[in-house]
């Protein structure tokens, strides 16, 4: 089986791409590196430079290489960029998705597995969320997320499309063996910040709001090993091989933890102070996002192996103290 990865020189994309390399898999790797690292693309894949929105890169890809499924990674992911400049969500996102699916049509390729958001949800009404559970997005980032969702539904409904949108929270750690890891420029993501603080790159982390309607005020996510993502992505690679009806699933380890409990274990893994002042909340952040993983274990068969924080975390810290300029190196 041939796997196209789109954006699989990205964070979870090379995660997901070494993860089926491992499995066996002929994997083609895709990213225009605009955030990705040649680097993070793992020995044994292929790999092509260009740009989702690009119809004649993809129509040639696809052209030179028999491939069997998709796993798109290739979207903008930053939530307060997405608010600043909504139109580069827009284009990217929404555009890219657009000139991808219209290339698989034509090239009868009619399995995609997607990397989805809980951002999707915006505020929830319930703890832990649903896939039921209403989507009303609160940034950009969110909303570009959902329409991409519903675009794949719909061009399944026409065109035979099988698809599976994987929703999943905060992603974090490393691969075991060190080898690959999160480094973004510039960092946004709570864990790799902490790291950075540890490693003694930055003097201090802002915590963005401490009046939330939670237990201390700070805002709780659901985090999520970076390579119990990458299982998932298999997981439902196999589920629509088998026949499996497209579908959307959750992933998450269904236990929230407050910014502050996330800063004190990082401080317990590392043995570092890690500064941190407070700051005002930003824009498009909500209080609590808390998945229940409940349909991906019982559709997929798929759970967290690795759902300890400190573990994610010491995890992380293997990659960020040998690596603390990222892929600079």
């Amino acid at each position: 089986m041939s796997i196209l990865v789109l954006g699989g020189a990205g964070y979870i994309g090379s995660h997901t791409a070494l993860e089926l390399v491992r499995a066996g898999k002929r994997v083609v790797v895709a990213d225009d590196l605009s955030t990705g690292h040649i680097a993070a693309v793992p020995d044994g894949a292929k790999f092509y430079k260009g740009d989702l929105r690009d119809r004649a890169f993809l129509d040639g890809l696809f052209e030179c290489e028999k491939i069997d499924a998709v796993i798109h990674f290739a979207a903008y992911s930053l939530v307060g960029e997405s608010v600043e400049n909504p139109l580069k969500y827009y284009d990217n996102n929404l555009c890219g998705t657009r000139v991808l699916l219209s290339s698989m049509t034509e090239h009868n390729i009619g399995k995609i597995v997607f990397s989805s958001t809980a951002a999707v949800y915006g505020e929830p009404e319930n703890i832990p969320i649903l896939e039921t559970d209403r989507t009303v997005p609160l940034n950009p980032y969110g909303e570009t997320k959902l329409a991409m969702e519903k675009m794949f539904y719909w061009t399944a409904r026409a065109c035979g499309l099988e698809y599976v949108s994987l929703r999943y929270f905060n992603a974090c750690g490393a691969d075991r063996s060190g080898s690959i890891g999160e480094a973004h420029s510039p960092e946004t993501h709570l864990i790799p910040i902490l790291l950075e603080c540890a490693n003694g790159k930055r003097k201090e982390i802002s915590v963005f709001g401490t009046d939330y309607d939670t237990p201390d005020g700070t805002c709780v996510r659901d985090y999520i090993h970076v390579t119990d993502l990458a299982g998932a992505h298999i997981s439902a690679l196999e589920y629509l091989e088998g026949g499996g009806k497209s579908d959307i699933f959750n992933l998450g380890n269904g236990v929230g933890y407050s910014v502050r409990e996330v800063l004190e274990a990082a401080r317990r893994v590392t043995g570092k102070p890690i500064p941190a002042r407070e700051a005002p909340r930003r824009a498009g952040d909500p209080a609590r996002l808390v998945a229940s993983g409940e349909k991906a274990r019982s559709v997929l068969g798929w759970q967290p192996r690795i759902p300890d924080l400190e573990e994610i975390i010491s995890d992380a810290w293997r990659w960020h103290s040998a690596h603390p300029d990222g892929y600079a190196e």
